[in-house]
């Protein structure tokens, strides 16, 4: 939005209506000694040209890849229509409805955004919305001590995102929750319903059942689903959205489906930008809905029978006793639902299948390139989404940066998650990726290969 300052005339005129001489004046309760006087560290302001080319030579440091890193955050097209409406003003500034009577346009979006999500999730009903995937799980889980209440003991799959995990942590460790994570097969990759076993007949809150996980490989839900309910636990999906283009959604998991689908919402029109942004979605059955944090856009009709958008349920403690508030969410992270929104709006359902479709189609093909090169295989044979673990004959790091250096980003080392995989990385192709990025992929790590092999024969 564009910055329009006061003139040296408003500021004076302004000062003098309220009778004050100098705008300093207007902060003469701090005490002289707690102010912090010349910030001698800021550098003086740059005009708008300036400025531009300052930010331009920082932009170009990051330098541009092609990229196969994927581990939570995806690089997908975003149509140029998704961020040119968002960014139009009647969204880029009103994307939270405090005044909820004076935001329909708002509300309305809010309610599509609540009901694309149901449906994709399979569930009854959607917030909107979370700060990302990772506090999103959080807040689930605490979601389901305080419905479950005999128990406070969650069973979390160690293929759960890792980030997640520790946010996770973070959160809910200091509020008497217990974490037990559960090891995952190490042949298939995903969470065998036999190791399961040690729990059952136990007082547990819920299981936590990623699809697919962090690996990229799919897990049983099915069987998850029904062993936590006949456990008397709840169920608990995290999902990628597209995935779910593909794949059963968590409400129809096992015989009656989840109980709650939580993930991240990046994949849906949000472009990797230096760390973010993302956002974070919540979806429930209505049994648990009076539990469900943050905001819930309802659709009504007025007196003359004329539709209209409310804000049904807001149970943060901004709006009500603390004691009854069910979180302490301050934003929903409204401006990445409404790019989200409008992306899923312009793509489609069958858009957003075929982005799915071919996402999984150039993984199986990049990883079948890959596995033709002398000692990289795959590391699970559990079926995938559109990631996948590769095992290296050499450091993981080494390989990615010989790959960085011809300007591919090849993946995340897995090294510091999960050490027993040894020379591990995780890659994940995109639909964005091209026939000849794959080549190129595979070509570079031959050469990387070959590399180390010749200097393993001549050492220096």
């Amino acid at each position: 939005m564009p910055f329009i300052p006061h003139t040296e005339e408003d500021v004076t005129a302004m000062l003098a209506s309220i009778g004050a001489n100098t705008i300093e004046d207007l902060f003469d309760e701090i005490p002289p000694a707690l102010k912090s006087g010349i910030l001698k560290q800021v550098p003086p302001g740059l005009n708008e040209m300036e400025t531009s080319r300052l930010m331009l030579e920082r932009a170009e440091t990051d330098g541009r890849y092609l990229n196969f890193i994927g581990a939570g955050a995806y690089e997908h097209h975003i149509p140029a229509a998704v961020w040119q409406i968002t960014t139009r003003g009647e969204f880029y500034s009103s994307y939270t409805p405090y005044q909820a009577e004076a935001s329909q346009g708002t509300l309305q979006l809010l309610y599509e955004y609540q009901t694309m999500m149901a449906s994709l999730t399979g569930m009854d009903v959607s917030n909107a919305s979370m700060y990302d995937g990772a506090s999103a799980l959080a807040e689930a889980i605490l979601m389901v001590v305080r419905t479950h209440k005999s128990s406070r003991r969650v069973l979390m799959p160690s293929t759960i995102h890792p980030v997640y995990r520790k946010v996770v942590n973070t959160i809910v460790k200091n509020q008497r929750v217990e974490i037990i994570e559960v090891p995952y097969c190490a042949e298939c990759g995903h969470t065998l319903v036999e190791s399961l076993a040690s729990w059952a007949g136990q007082d547990i809150a819920a299981l936590i059942i990623p699809q697919p996980n962090f690996f990229g490989v799919l897990e049983q839900v099915d069987a998850l689903t029904d062993w936590a309910h006949n456990n008397n636990a709840l169920a608990v999906g995290v999902v990628n959205p597209l995935a779910l283009t593909m794949l059963t959604p968590p409400g129809e998991w096992g015989s009656n489906g989840a109980d709650m689908a939580v993930g991240e919402g990046q994949p849906l029109g949000i472009p990797l930008s230096s760390g973010g942004p993302y956002f974070g979605f919540m979806a429930c059955k209505q049994k648990l809905v009076r539990q469900m944090p943050g905001r819930i856009i309802g659709r009504t009709t007025d007196l003359d029978g004329k539709p209209g958008f409310v804000l049904t349920l807001q149970a943060r403690e901004q709006h009500i006793r603390r004691s009854k508030a069910t979180s302490n969410i301050c934003t929903n992270q409204g401006l990445m639902v409404t790019a989200a929104t409008i992306y899923m709006a312009l793509v489609g359902p069958k858009g957003l299948q075929r982005v799915a479709e071919q996402s999984h189609a150039n993984t199986l093909a990049l990883i079948g390139q890959l596995e033709t090169l002398k000692g990289v295989k795959r590391a699970f044979s559990g079926p995938l989404f559109h990631e996948a673990v590769v095992t290296l004959p050499m450091p993981a790091e080494n390989m990615l940066q010989a790959l960085k250096m011809q300007g591919i980003l090849g993946g995340l080392d897995l090294k510091e998650y999960y050490p027993e995989l040894g020379n591990a990385v995780l890659v994940c192709a995109t639909e964005t990726k091209i026939p000849a990025d794959l080549r190129k992929y595979t070509e570079y790590l031959g050469r990387a290969l070959a590399e180390q092999d010749t200097s393993a024969f001549n050492p220096t």
